[in-house]
């Protein structure tokens, strides 16, 4: 039997990806989550960049971000629920 996936995540899993994103940040590497997918925290360069009302130049901090790479399995549920729903 294969996975639902919801629509809507509950806030309990909400809350649970925040925590995972910010676990995930704070010690710099990868956390896992076995059949959904995993974080990482990457560091970004000081890099130029502009101000789009003023058109002013401005220096962009270095910062760290958090990405997310779904496991293959979580992608193809959700890629084979919007064929689904797609009508037919």
């Amino acid at each position: 039997m294969g996975m639902r996936i919801s629509t809507e995540l509950s806030t309990k899993q909400k809350k649970a990806l925040q925590n995972m994103k910010k676990i995930a940040q704070a010690r710099d590497k990868l956390e896992k989550t076995g059949g959904f997918g995993k974080w990482t925290a990457k560091s970004k360069k000081e890099r130029k960049g502009r101000n789009p009302q003023t058109g002013e130049d401005v220096t962009i901090a270095a910062r760290k971000v958090v990405t997310f790479k779904e496991a293959p399995k979580l992608r193809s549920e959700i890629n084979r629920g919007s064929h689904d729903s797609k009508g037919g």
